[in-house]
Parts: C-alpha cells; sequence; structure tokens
C-alpha cells in the first residue's frame, strides 16, 4: 500500500504536472442532489488542490474536473476560498475522529498509544493526500485556514491529555504539553515516512516510534482505580 501510495506522492508533486494531466477530466453527468453534487464538487477540488496547490488550482480545472459547468461549481461554492476552507473543515475533522476512535480503541496504554500513531500514519498514507491541504498547505498566511489547522491540532492534543491526565495524575497543563508532544511526533515522523519513500513498513515505523514515546510516557506513574 506505501508504495502505491509513495508512486502518487511522486506524480503528484515531481513538479509540472496538472491535475488534468493526470486523469481525464470526469464526463458531465446528469442532475444530483445538492449533497451528491457537493461531495463530487469536494472530491475534484480536492485533486486538483493537492495537486497543484492552492495559489496554481483554478475553479475552471475544478469545474472541468468534475464534470460541470462553472455556474453550477460557484451555486455550492461562492469561491475558492470557500471551496478549501470546505475540504480544510472535511478532513480535520477526519483527523480528530481518526484519533479520538484509536484513543478509545483499548484501555491498555501501550496499545493505546501505538493505535493513536498509527492514525496519524494511515491519516498522511490515504492516498487522496488530504493531509497535504491541512499539514501542508501553501496557504497558511489565511488567518481562516490557519485557524483551521491550529485548531485539529489542538483538539487533538487536548483529546490526548485527556487519557493521560487520567492515567498518571498529571495535572490539565503538565498533561497537555505531553499530548502536543505525542501528537505533533506522530504526524512529523508520518510525513517524513511517507515523503523520504521509506523502505520501512509503516507497521513497522509505528511500532519504533511507539517504543520511542512509551520509553518516556511509561515512566510516569499509573494511578490506581478508585475502588467502589
Amino acid at each position: 500500500m506505501a508504495g502505491a501510495v509513495h508512486t502518487v506522492h511522486r506524480t503528484l508533486m515531481g513538479g509540472g504536472v496538472t491535475a488534468m494531466e493526470q486523469t481525464e477530466a470526469r464526463p458531465r453527468g446528469t442532475r444530483l442532489p445538492r449533497r451528491a453534487r457537493r461531495n463530487q464538487l469536494l472530491g475534484a477540488a480536492q485533486e486538483v488542490f493537492v495537486a497543484q496547490g492552492y495559489h496554481a488550482a483554478a475553479m475552471d480545472d475544478i469545474a472541468e474536473r468534475a464534470g460541470v459547468s462553472k455556474p453550477v461549481l460557484y451555486q455550492h461554492f461562492p469561491g475558492k476560498l470557500d471551496l478549501y476552507l470546505a475540504l480544510l473543515d472535511q478532513h480535520c475533522d477526519n483527523l480528530l475522529q481518526a484519533v479520538r476512535t484509536a484513543l478509545a480503541s483499548t484501555s491498555e496504554n501501550k496499545q493505546r498509544v501505538a493505535a493513536t500513531m498509527d492514525a496519524y500514519f494511515a491519516y498522511v498514507e490515504d492516498e487522496g493526500g488530504a493531509f497535504r491541504l491541512v499539514f501542508e498547505s501553501d496557504l497558511t498566511n489565511e488567518p481562516a485556514v490557519r485557524e483551521r489547522v491550529e485548531r485539529v491540532s489542538l483538539e487533538c492534543a487536548e483529546a490526548i491529555s485527556e487519557v493521560v491526565a487520567e492515567d498518571t495524575g498529571l495535572s490539565k497543563d503538565e498533561a497537555m504539553l505531553l499530548a502536543v508532544g505525542l501528537g505533533g511526533v506522530s504526524q512529523v515522523v508520518a510525513r517524513y515516512w511517507l515523503s523520504s519513500e521509506s523502505t520501512v513498513p509503516r507497521e513497522t515505523a509505528v511500532q519504533l516510534l511507539t517504543s520511542l514515546a512509551w520509553r518516556g510516557i511509561a515512566g510516569f506513574p499509573k494511578v490506581a482505580p478508585e475502588q467502589h
């Protein structure tokens, strides 16, 4: 799986390759329900933004990729920034949900660390490349974009910190520092793993990172559960 994703990564990021060169524009189809059309447009926009970046992407490209006219595209999204922010909202929510699901997947703490780190690896490995919009955006000078990116990082850290505080008895602020570290390391290493076209399998990469993190966090005493 990782090899296939790396191939996509090289194609998209190699420079000089436009979205239109990579796949044929979708044929114009029949009238769709509003929600289905919106999802179709978001999918087309994601492909174009990931391939070209925000600044180089044009609404014409997105409309052509989706197989619709520009007026149809503008009926759903008044402008390019509105479209980009809608995608950011969707994929920030996806990451947060993945982290929360990983944290709730087990009560065994080492496995929980591994599951959480794997959630970041799975997120960056997704062949749609949505993580680039969140973590590698060329529009971070736009306040609305920066706010969303900072918010999802914060909310993921808050979810992790709740578990850390509950299990260690550390204060809220102390647990938050550890959580920011765990989340930050996970996404930075996962992105490096993908971009470097590492030969290390994802499962092994997650195990290595988990071992590193666990050696540190396991040093904090576990709070005994309350007796009822």
